[in-house]
């Protein structure tokens, strides 16, 4: 933008446009359905990671996929993991560049940490991701070291970035924010003890950077973790106990919804 906005128009624009994008009627097109089926914990955070983990590109083929694959665990995400379901699958594309063999890579690591926790709240809690700076990469880490660890010895980076110092963490970030934002509209609140809203990152892609630049929220181009932690920043200015709602806003300013 040519002429910004001052600060108070800006938190007034913001929270505007938060109000009118976080509401019941976003949860039928955006992949936060998914998690929202289940009533049991783990359910919700399979489902959550694994909507989150192919949440790229066109929405309605998301939303699409994200079916495709909850069926392919018979809905009932959990028990699948648990019972090695995922082994049997055949090779097969789940959505673009994510493929069964990826699906099969996330769900061994995810076995391994169910088999000695309840819920992966416990293990982040076990993790203390709570006491870090930044929680979700602290949680990617660990996710990591427990996925190599089950697939003996081997990474992927279709399940999680492994270049943590430099990534946005976009995915991973948004899941935390549908398992930790608690306002009982859109996002779950499932891991409301596990971590404060407070505590969390924006979920940082192409639309809500370029829609952060016009708003003079930020000026670095690439939407790396820098710009990840200078755009959250900012957004505590205004929202100090709950930043993330604000991706809410930018999300439906930079689509024009």
């Amino acid at each position: 933008m040519d002429n910004l906005l001052s600060e108070n128009d800006l938190r007034e624009l913001l929270d505007s446009e938060a109000a009118r994008i976080n509401s019941p009627e976003f949860i039928g097109a955006d992949p936060v359905q998914f998690p929202r089926r289940f009533s049991a914990v783990p359910d919700i955070e399979i489902a959550a990671l694994l909507s989150a983990t192919i949440a790229w590109g066109n929405r309605k083929m998301i939303c699409s996929n994200c079916n495709k694959m909850l069926a392919l665990m018979d809905n009932q995400p959990h028990a699948y993991v648990m019972d090695e379901g995922y082994e049997d699958l055949p090779d097969m594309n789940i959505h673009r560049t994510f493929f069964a063999r990826d699906m099969r890579h996330w769900l061994r690591g995810l076995r391994g940490i169910y088999s000695r926790y309840a819920t992966l709240a416990d293990f982040a809690i076990a993790e203390g991701i709570a006491a870090s700076e930044a929680p979700a990469w602290s949680l990617v880490e660990a996710l990591n070291r427990e996925l190599k660890e089950a697939n003996g010895g081997c990474a992927d980076s279709r399940c999680l970035p492994q270049n943590l110092a430099t990534t946005a963490l976009k995915r991973i970030n948004m899941a935390l924010r549908w398992l930790v934002r608690d306002d009982g509209i859109v996002d779950m609140g499932v891991w409301r003890h596990v971590l404060l809203p407070s505590q969390l990152y924006i979920p940082l892609d192409v639309h809500v950077g370029d829609t952060a630049r016009q708003l003079g929220l930020v000026t670095r181009r690439a939407d790396d973790r820098r710009t990840v932690n200078e755009l959250t920043a900012a957004l505590r200015r205004f929202r100090p106990d709950d930043p993330v709602v604000y991706d809410y806003a930018l999300f439906g300013i930079g689509m024009g919804l």
